[in-house]
């Protein structure tokens, strides 16, 4: 990758969705949508704003990075039939990122913000019918290594797996938005309910590391991570 791509990065999987545009590694800027589920009515309007902003054009973005799932069906969908209809019209480079993935890495500006140790965290997202998407990492150098692969699980069975060990582990996901209770027990601790909401900018985070390493995805085979398929 010999030149910095125009990139475009869109978090719809959750309950605030977000865009960002960024140049290569460099972050350029993110726009937030202006309230909970208003990923349909407001995900164009911000893109756009974003393009003229920076004097740019559709026609101009190199990769479309994604939020590729697990979370909601409905913005999942969105995300990814603009990411397919950018690369059929354009040959738009795709990059499908994982959701908890992006939420864990909220996880930094936590460290970073209140020097706080940190070691074991896990990321919780709503699944409906009492279950939840989860997944639990370890901090290794100053990276986020997955230690319990995405699966959905209910409270305690996700509480039986984590929890019990010598360090604390710190959850976020907005899962916790209304199942905080749900998840109290010994050794568990939270993150502030800040860093609980998976952002555009983590997605360009991420989605670039990921298209360094060449993992870009087959526009045709391309589709929502559901974990579970929708009723």
């Amino acid at each position: 990758m010999t030149q910095k791509p125009l990139i475009l990065a869109i978090e719809t999987s959750g309950r605030l969705g977000s865009v960002a545009i960024a140049a290569g590694p460099q972050l350029m800027a993110e726009t937030a949508f202006s309230a909970p589920i208003r990923h349909s009515a407001e995900i164009f309007p911000a893109i756009c704003g974003l393009l003229e902003r920076f004097a740019k054009k559709p026609g101009e973005i190199d990769h479309i990075y994604i939020s590729g799932g697990p979370g909601s069906f409905t913005g999942l969908r969105i995300a990814v039939t603009i990411a397919k209809i950018m690369s059929l019209a354009n040959s738009v480079k795709i990059v499908s990122v994982d959701t908890l993935d992006a939420i864990a890495a909220n996880a930094t500006d936590y460290i970073e913000e209140k020097h706080t140790k940190v070691e074991k965290i896990g990321t919780i997202l709503d699944a409906k019918r009492g279950q939840f998407f989860v997944a639990a990492y370890e901090n290794q150098m100053g990276q986020w290594k997955k230690i319990l692969p995405d699966c959905l699980m209910t409270a305690p069975k996700y509480l039986e797996r984590i929890a019990g060990s010598t360090e604390p582990i710190w959850l976020l996901g907005e899962g916790l938005v209304y199942y905080k209770d749900k998840f109290n027990a010994d050794g568990i601790r939270f993150l502030d309910e800040k860093y609980w909401v998976p952002k555009a900018a983590k997605i360009h985070l991420l989605g670039w590391q990921m298209a360094l390493a060449d993992r870009f995805a087959e526009p045709l085979m391309l589709g929502p991570d559901y974990l579970r398929r929708p009723i």
